[in-house]
């Protein structure tokens, strides 16, 4: 894939992650004022744990299938149903028994969390994880087929599904319809998913496999050892289950250790709009994963180099004035989401927004090495993250109370970014140069500062945010940070007549900021 190809596929699928993620904070919005606080932390607590499993279902098998996939879909397309077939039977198998295990294992959980009235709730949501898995299983197969338009175009419907059947049921059944509305509307996608494979992709897949097999002068292998898929997934759902406990933990600590479901509630509203900037991020990764596995299989050394330089400056470019402007404006983001009953929120939020900069560095960081085969590094720095934040959130939250949550979140956050930044240096050689970081931090700690001269208003505050981030950038174009080259790639990425622009002529111009 080109470099102009994998711009504008990055561009379609983070305008799809912003309407999903729009969706789901329009869904948290409404549940949060339709339940109230108190149930409003019952069903974040639910919800989250459930998710929790999900990540550890439903991206393992998945996401090694996705990475085997795009090492072969160009050159071996016989291979593709072979792999798919076998990633069909083990995520199957592994599917019923984690939600039968769950299922049966909801009194103990709730016993856990200190609440035995949850164990209802946390029966239904177990229908969640199956629907979700099967959804998640044909995004990655998509992902491992480079098709990134249609995965987008799934993302929208999926958002739209959201909106409409867990809102609805919310309203109609209170918590535990916003619980069982998340099974309906994946469900939905899959069915979608499924039809469009049916119907387009293993009927041109056919084809492709036929053309191959007539202009072979010699029988195609079509073996693929199924370990391969086990080796990967289970590193790879070691990393998830660890990364989810690890953005996870306060909220069931802040549960566990103040008992108070109004508090909990609270922290929730500020956790999720705290991470939106990662959300926002998160589309990265479904690129990143299969081009670095393509280039580093290809041995493509100076390709590999170059997505994941782009990547790292883009993300961190826009990340700080992102992060900067969550802090600041958290009352009015707070009350514009959730109401003026959740303003208790805004203090740890700002501190948490810090905290998720750091985290969306580091998770987006993290699928470069695991695109790699280097599936270790994040999965045991993910395990440190969890030891450290579950003891620096302990001690805090019993001095500090959601405040102290959200510092020690934020701690470990920025710890966890630097180890995988080290590594990504360390084994790739990329690192963003220090002038150019001192400029950003220069352009992010003006705007910081400006922030303190414009009203905190409930939607003036949009307006203030435009400007401030328009100066941002300006600063960065008039310190040569942004250059016009930027503007002018930019600008052929949205540009359907863009001449394609390969990765040896993009290295061959002078890098910004160098």
């Amino acid at each position: 894939m080109s470099q102009q190809n994998l711009a504008k596929s990055t561009v379609w699928l983070i305008v799809s992650e912003l309407i999903f993620n729009l969706s789901g904070y329009f869904i948290h919005s409404f549940v949060g004022r339709i339940l109230g606080p108190a149930d409003y932390g019952r069903y974040g607590l639910v919800v989250t744990l459930t998710t929790m499993v999900i990540i550890l279902i439903g991206n393992g098998i998945p996401t090694a299938m996705s990475k085997y996939m795009s090492e072969v879909f160009e050159i071996n397309p016989s291979l593709i149903p072979v792999i798919k077939r076998q990633a069909i039977i083990m995520q199957g198998i592994l599917i019923a028994g984690v939600t039968v295990i769950f299922y049966f294992c909801a009194p103990l959980i709730a016993n856990v969390l200190g609440d035995p009235s949850l164990t209802a709730l946390f029966k239904l949501s177990a229908w969640i994880i199956p629907s979700f898995a099967l959804a998640s299983f044909y995004f990655s197969y998509y992902t491992g087929l480079h098709q990134f338009n249609l995965q987008s175009v799934m993302k929208t419907v999926r958002s739209v599904f959201k909106v409409v059947i867990i809102v609805g049921m919310a309203w109609k059944w209170g918590v535990p319809g916003s619980v069982l509305g998340y099974a309906f509307s994946t469900f939905a996608v899959y069915f979608i998913a499924v039809t469009i494979d049916k119907l387009k992709f293993s009927k041109d897949l056919k084809k492709q496999i036929a053309l191959q097999q007539q202009a072979a002068t010699k029988p195609i292998d079509v073996s693929f050892d199924y370990k391969k898929l086990l080796n990967y997934a289970w590193q790879v759902i070691i990393f998830f289950l660890a990364y989810e406990l690890l953005i996870s933990i306060d909220l069931y600590l802040v549960k566990g250790i103040l008992h108070d479901d109004y508090l909990t509630g609270i922290y929730n509203a500020a956790l999720t709009v705290g991470r939106i900037p990662y959300y926002i991020f998160y589309a990265l990764t479904i690129m990143l994963l299969p081009v670095i596995s393509k280039t580093t299989a290809e041995k493509d050394h100076t390709q590999t180099n170059a997505v994941i330089s782009q990547s790292l400056r883009l993300m961190t470019i826009l990340l700080i004035p992102s992060v900067i402007l969550m802090s600041q404006f958290s009352r009015p983001i707070i009350k514009l989401f959730y109401s003026a009953k959740y303003l208790d929120a805004a203090y740890p939020m700002s501190i948490l927004a810090y905290g998720v900069g750091f985290l969306t560095i580091f998770y987006v960081m993290s699928f470069v090495l695991n695109g790699a085969g280097k599936t270790k590094i994040p999965m045991w720095i993910s395990i440190f993250g969890v030891v450290v934040n579950s003891i620096l959130n302990y001690v805090f939250i019993k001095k500090y109370g959601l405040a102290g949550s959200a510092i020690a979140t934020t701690i470990t956050s920025f710890v966890t970014m630097l180890a995988i930044l080290y590594y990504i240096q360390r084994d790739f050689g990329v690192m963003i140069h220090f002038k150019s970081l001192v400029k950003m931090f220069f352009a992010g700690a003006a705007m910081y500062l400006a922030c303190h001269f414009f009203s905190q208003g409930t939607l003036v505050f949009l307006l203030w945010s435009i400007i401030l981030f328009t100066g941002y950038l300006i600063i960065l174009y008039v310190l040569n940070e942004i250059t016009q080259d930027d503007i002018i790639y930019l600008k052929q990425i949205v540009s359907k007549k863009a001449k394609k622009v390969e990765i040896q002529e993009e290295l061959s111009g002078n890098e910004p900021g160098a």
